[in-house]
């Protein structure tokens, strides 16, 4: 299980590393585009064209920086350190499937196994949190034991 916890984790940095570049990209893109925009004869349509690119590249820098955020996340993490009860890097097996508690990312396949990848903050994040292997919470209207913590 180790093994499938470490693959996971590179998984996970390689697609957020993956998201940053299209974020960064896409933010240049958008700045491109309104350093390019050029007064037109149609008045205001060269302030419009250019507070929508402004637009778009604010909000590519946005996910830039929150990418940024969750890799530095992930960077304080050692995916070879295991706990007795559910943590941010627990890798925990339950009746339902695998959790991972690192950032938000939703469902990987690694080996055959579906793990999704979740943030503490998320709700099964928040009812995981601080368990032990033995306890079960309710969630969505399922018992949710958990079998494992690595």
């Amino acid at each position: 299980m180790i093994d499938l916890k470490n693959q996971v984790f590179e998984k996970a940095k390689d697609l957020l590393a993956e998201k940053m570049l299209v974020a960064k990209t896409e933010m240049e893109a958008a700045q491109a585009s309104a350093n390019t925009e050029e007064k037109s004869s149609a008045g205001d349509k060269y302030e419009t064209g250019r507070a929508m690119a402004q637009r778009e590249r604010d909000m590519y820098a946005k996910q830039f920086e929150q990418i940024g955020a969750e890799l530095a996340i992930l960077n304080r993490i050692d995916p070879k350190h295991s706990s007795t009860f559910a943590n941010i890097g627990s890798l925990i097996s339950t009746n339902f499937g695998f959790y991972y508690i690192l950032v938000s990312i939703g469902k990987l396949t690694i080996s055959d196994e579906e793990i999704t990848v979740i943030s503490k903050s998320s709700p099964i994040g928040t009812l995981l949190f601080g368990k032990k292997i033995g306890e079960s919470f309710n969630f969505l209207g399922k018992n949710i034991e958990i079998i494992a913590i690595f």
